[in-house]
C-alpha cells in the first residue's frame, strides 16, 4: 500500500506565511521611520515658530509695555505711538501698532471690565491684536508674523509717576512710617507666531506678566 500523504504543500504554506509575516514587519518598520521623519520635521518647524514668538514676548514685555505705560499715565492718546517711536528697532524686526492709543492705554491702566467698548479681549491673538511683530531671518528665509494682545488686566498700584508711595501724616511725624503695599499690574497676554506664507507653521503662547 502506497503512502498518499505529501508534505510539500505544508512546506509551501509555511514559506508563504513567513514571507507575509516578514513583509508585514518590514512595512511596520518603514511606517514608523516615515512617521518619525514627519514628527521631526513638525518639531523643527514648531521650534522655529516658538523662538520667534518668545523673541516677540521679550520685546513686548521688556521694551514696549514699560515705554507705553509711562506715557499712558500722562498722555493716554499717544501711549502706543510714543512707545514705538522711542523703541530702538532690532535689526530684521518690524513692530507695527494695530490697537489704538486709547485702547492700549485702557489695557495698561484699567481693569478689563473698564476697557473701552472697542478693545478686544478675545483669546484669539489674530483678532484685533495690539501689536504685530514681523521677524525676518537671513535671506531667503520667510519672515514670521507674531501677533500679541493683552486679553485681561488686573489693576494694581504700580507707580508710574516717580512719586514715592509713602505716608506723610501723623504716624510718620511720630517716628513711624507707613508705606503703601505694592500690588503690580497683572496682564494676561495671548501670542501667536506664524510663518507668513504657511500659517500652519505656528506656535501659540499664553503669558502672565506682572509690571
Amino acid at each position: 500500500m502506497r503512502n498518499l500523504l505529501n508534505k510539500k504543500g505544508v512546506a509551501l504554506v509555511m514559506v508563504l506565511m513567513i514571507i507575509v509575516i516578514s513583509a508585514a514587519m518590514v512595512s511596520v518598520v518603514l511606517f514608523f521611520i516615515q512617521k518619525g521623519t514627519e514628527i521631526s520635521a513638525i518639531e523643527k518647524k514648531y521650534a522655529t515658530a516658538k523662538e520667534a514668538s518668545l523673541g516677540a514676548v521679550e520685546i513686548f514685555t521688556k521694551e514696549v509695555i514699560p515705554l507705553a505705560i509711562v506715557t499712558a499715565s500722562t498722555t493716554p492718546t499717544n501711549s502706543l505711538t510714543a512707545a514705538l517711536a522711542n523703541f530702538t528697532t532690532i535689526t530684521s524686526a518690524t513692530v507695527t501698532a494695530v490697537a489704538t492709543n486709547a485702547c492700549f492705554s485702557d489695557k495698561l491702566l484699567k481693569s478689563t471690565a473698564n476697557w473701552a467698548g472697542g478693545c478686544s479681549s478675545t483669546s484669539d491673538p489674530k483678532t484685533l491684536p495690539d501689536v504685530r511683530f514681523t521677524l525676518s531671518g537671513a535671506s531667503p528665509a520667510i519672515p514670521f508674523d507674531v501677533y500679541t494682545k493683552i486679553v485681561d488686566t488686573v489693576k494694581g498700584n504700580t507707580n508710574t509717576g516717580g512719586v514715592v508711595l509713602e505716608g506723610a501724616g501723623t504716624a510718620e511725624s511720630g517716628g513711624g512710617m507707613i508705606a503703601m503695599q505694592h500690588f503690580p499690574y497683572m496682564y494676561r497676554m495671548e501670542l501667536q507666531g506664524e510663518r507668513q506664507q504657511n500659517p500652519n507653521e505656528r506656535s501659540n503662547f499664553e503669558v502672565l506678566y506682572a509690571y
